[in-house]
């Protein structure tokens, strides 16, 4: 498929804001959410009464979250998307921002 634009097609660039229609309606994560959000599904697994592996891919990006995670509660995410928010940023750059 070529670069190219078409007629019902436009060339995505994140750098102009432009994504595939499949991303309009999705909402955006912080790293922190995802972190949030991994090591609630870690938790239940752990305390399941049949513990399944967790698949490497899993691991690894439970890792790079916690790594990279720079608010440990939810008060603090909310705060931060509030404060973002008020800015009248896409709702990429918000997130790419709180990320920093």
């Amino acid at each position: 498929m070529s670069l190219n634009q078409t007629n019902d097609q436009t060339e995505e660039d994140a750098t102009e804001l432009q994504f595939p229609k499949e991303f309009e309606k999705a909402e955006t994560l912080l790293i922190s959410e995802v972190d949030m959000l991994l090591e609630h599904r870690k938790a239940q697994n752990e305390s399941a009464e049949e513990e399944q592996e967790l698949s490497e891919v899993f691991m690894k990006t439970l890792s790079y979250c916690q790594r990279f995670s720079r608010y440990k509660n939810r008060e603090t995410i909310a705060a931060v998307r509030s404060l973002l928010t008020q800015k009248k940023l896409h709702k990429y750059e918000l997130s790419q921002l709180a990320n920093l």
